[in-house]
């Protein structure tokens, strides 16, 4: 072969080369663009499937009744499709209605569940309720926010990241208990002085009245009180006595007034408008009578008193010498050093109403702590003027039960934990045998403890 000749092939080889070179590079990119598509369809189609996905998901909330509150988990509400999941964590029975949607579950007993199902629920807010009679009024109602799902999600996302380690738990227990006692505006349960009418008659005053009621520390809510304080003043009184309660009504609305447990004439029973006209806002009405015999008696509101009772309007009076009739009634059997009471107590136990879950009227750690000797002895009077029982523990002493409802037991018994309903009064006599601190709480242990602490219906009994 000659010289040109083979520089000629070497010249075809090399444009050869090349150009198969270029289409190989041709071909790489076409197959990467048409990955790239094919991957970009293939994003699309999984996002669309995932919103279809999204937009057919039905939301679930938790829905919590009890006496008397309704929470929910999460606290918001998706847009759409919803299921109430409704439990009953209550005492006594409740339901759970959207009264704008006209949808509603069936009355549930304590700790039965159901479910709920909302169609099409709509950004905004919707009002909700407990359709029992009195239960809206005394806080189981309020509005629930509805939201856009991303608004949803995002609220959701941060509550799952708010929960708490047992370590955090524990630092939060201890904060909340070294806050007891905590100090705050206002005292209920003081002794209520009367005045000798010239035709003798202990006179006894009282003005129903609204005032900002601090519950527990920077917990202020509307209290209906008596003389400014919640629970009203405490009338003591003798079996013989000529008393007259003159009550004035500052209230926004009409009110009467019930001798609870104590006998009375009809007349004077304040259930309007059967034995009085209701006392209007500005009047004012005047109850006398005798006493004719020893009473631990309530005096509460009659008029709207699902209402103002839970919210303050109660307190007690107490015909004849307790201290003595119950030290008497125990018989030396609590081994007291002298057989005399060195205090009474009045304890008023409360579960709704603006003043909720309480010990006269404060939720620990606001709550009075008691103290007492090795060996002396307290009466306690327990009145439940809420809309639940509650079986109220104090942790040592055993209580020597004496009386019920003002009356004396025929066989006085022992009891660490004694259930009070609603209505009912107990005198217990205490007599400490050992020193420390006591806890002395409801034992319905939602009244007593969160997680985040000691709560509600707590106090302590301090033994020296």
């Amino acid at each position: 072969m000659s010289t040109e000749s083979a520089d000629h092939n070497k010249v075809s080889d090399s444009i050869f080369a090349k150009s198969m070179l270029g289409m190989m590079m041709i071909a790489v990119a076409v197959s990467a663009l048409v990955l790239g598509v094919v991957a970009v369809l293939a994003m699309n189609s999984d996002s669309a499937a995932e919103s279809s996905s999204r937009a057919s998901e039905v939301s679930v909330v938790e829905v919590t009744l009890t006496e008397f509150t309704v929470t929910f988990n999460p606290s918001v509400v998706l847009a759409g499709d919803v299921t109430f999941m409704v439990t009953n964590g209550g005492a006594v029975d409740h339901n759970f209605a959207i009264p704008s949607l006209n949808v509603r579950t069936a009355m549930l007993k304590a700790g039965e569940t159901t479910t709920l199902e909302v169609k099409g629920l709509e950004v905004g807010e919707v009002e909700y309720l407990c359709e029992v009679a009195g239960h809206s009024a005394a806080g189981m109602a309020g509005k629930l926010s509805v939201v856009e799902a991303g608004t949803a999600m995002d609220m959701a996302a941060g509550s799952m990241s708010s929960a708490m380690s047992w370590q955090q738990m524990d630092k939060m227990m201890e904060e909340v208990a070294l806050k007891f006692p905590a100090k705050t505006s206002g005292i209920g349960n003081a002794e209520l002085p009367y005045t000798m009418s010239d035709d003798g008659y202990k006179v006894f005053s009282l003005t129903a009245k609204v005032v900002p009621w601090e519950v527990e520390p920077g917990k202020f809510v509307d209290g209906w009180s008596y003389n400014g304080m919640i629970p009203g003043p405490v009338m003591h009184a003798n079996v013989g006595d000529k008393i007259r309660i003159v009550l004035k009504n500052e209230l926004p609305e009409s009110t009467s007034l019930h001798l609870h447990g104590v006998r009375v004439p009809n007349s004077m029973d304040g259930v309007d408008p059967y034995t009085q006209k209701p006392i209007e806002p500005g009047a004012t009405f005047t109850y006398e009578w005798t006493a004719s015999e020893p009473s631990v008696g309530m005096y509460h509101s009659h008029h709207n008193a699902q209402v103002q009772v839970p919210n303050g309007l109660a307190g007690a009076i107490l015909i004849g010498d307790w201290k003595a009739m119950a030290m008497a009634a125990a018989g030396g059997r609590t081994k007291d050093t002298n057989n005399v009471a060195e205090q009474e107590v009045v304890m008023v136990l409360n579960d709704s109403g603006t003043i909720g879950l309480s010990l006269n009227g404060k939720s620990f750690p606001a709550t009075t702590p008691y103290s007492l000797a090795i060996g002396e002895s307290m009466v306690v009077h327990y009145y439940n003027e809420g809309n639940m029982t509650h079986p109220m523990h104090l942790h040592q002493p055993s209580g020597l039960v004496v009386a019920k409802d003002g009356i004396m037991l025929e066989s006085p018994f022992w009891a660490d934990t004694l259930n009070v309903a609603p209505g009912e009064r107990w005198t217990v006599v205490y007599t400490p045998k050992d020193a420390g601190v006591w806890a002395w709480h409801c034992h319905i242990l939602t009244h007593a403890e969160t997680p985040e602490g000691m709560r509600y219906m707590v106090t302590a009994l301090i033994v020296k």
